[in-house]
């Protein structure tokens, strides 16, 4: 087996802040190979399943695809607790409109497409970009509405764009639980032992950065989509919570919940959520 460990995580702010000490060896993990990958959401899910990292943060619904190869850690995960990925259009719409709209999506596996579809069964005309294209495709009238994620939910408004709605919010309103978004996995052929290491090492870079907030900041701004580090704190603030110190009871009910209504939407394969011990 490979000693090597190979690590990946999105650019976005809550990530980058997250991931710091690991990356900077301020939280020491044997085997981890330096520097990590950083990369979009949908090419983490793509290199997870190809098995190609060892650890990696994935879009909630991969998990159902990667689960018998990789393991649900209990740390490193981004729940939004009434608040998650925003719907933006160019004019108003109502849902039903958005069966024919033009809608870009930051990938087919992210739990932003999954929410979309659970909200709009019908919606067709889905349009892949990355999540950073978004908002300059709708600025340029090439889509008329597009799933937006990290930043982005506080920067639309420069863009002259409107709120349809908050999926998120929509999904508490719904289930009474958090929003799972994404979370971290590791390769299960890496022995259960490895794996707690892995487990406790990012629930450690996670307490670190939330204990010193100020050393990751060049990190994060170095890596950021949008340049207003307000947006980026306040991402920040939203997505490392105690929830991705651990998962908790709570967390694993929601990732199944939103597992088990993909599944029986027929959007993803089912998959029965548990977190190794």
């Amino acid at each position: 087996m490979n000693p090597f460990l190979t690590l990946g995580y999105s650019p976005c702010p809550n990530d980058t802040f997250l991931f710091y000490a690991l990356a900077h060896g301020r939280v020491p993990l044997a085997g981890l190979r330096r520097p990590p990958l950083l990369t979009d959401v949908e090419t983490l899910n793509k290199r997870v399943l190809q098995g190609r990292l060892a650890i990696s943060k994935i879009s909630c619904p991969t998990l159902a695809h990667v689960g018998g190869k990789y393991a649900l850690l209990r740390s490193g995960a981004a729940l939004g607790r009434g608040y998650g990925p925003l719907v933006v259009a160019r004019k108003e719409y109502s849902r039903r409109c958005f069966i024919n709209a033009r809608i870009a999506i930051p990938g087919p596996r992210t739990s932003a497409h999954l929410l979309l579809r659970l909200w709009q069964p019908d919606c067709r005309n889905l349009v892949e970009l990355p999540f950073a294209d978004i908002l300059p495709a709708l600025r340029r009238g090439e889509v008329d509405a597009g799933v937006i994620i990290h930043e982005g939910r506080f920067t639309y408004v420069d863009s002259g764009l409107l709120p349809i709605i908050d999926l998120g919010a929509w999904w508490k309103q719904l289930t009474g639980l958090p929003l799972p978004l994404g979370v971290v996995v590791a390769r299960r052929n890496l022995g259960r032992q490895r794996i707690a290491r892995i487990e406790a090492a990012v629930a450690a870079s996670a307490a670190y950065a939330r204990s010193h907030p100020q050393q990751p900041l060049a990190y994060v701004r170095a890596h950021a989509r949008e340049a207003e580090e307000p947006a980026s704190l306040r991402h920040i603030d939203l997505y490392v919570t105690d929830d991705t110190l651990d998962l908790g009871d709570e967390g694993r009910a929601a990732i199944a919940e939103l597992l088990g209504r993909g599944a029986a939407g027929g959007l993803i394969p089912a998959f029965r959520v548990a977190l190794d011990k």
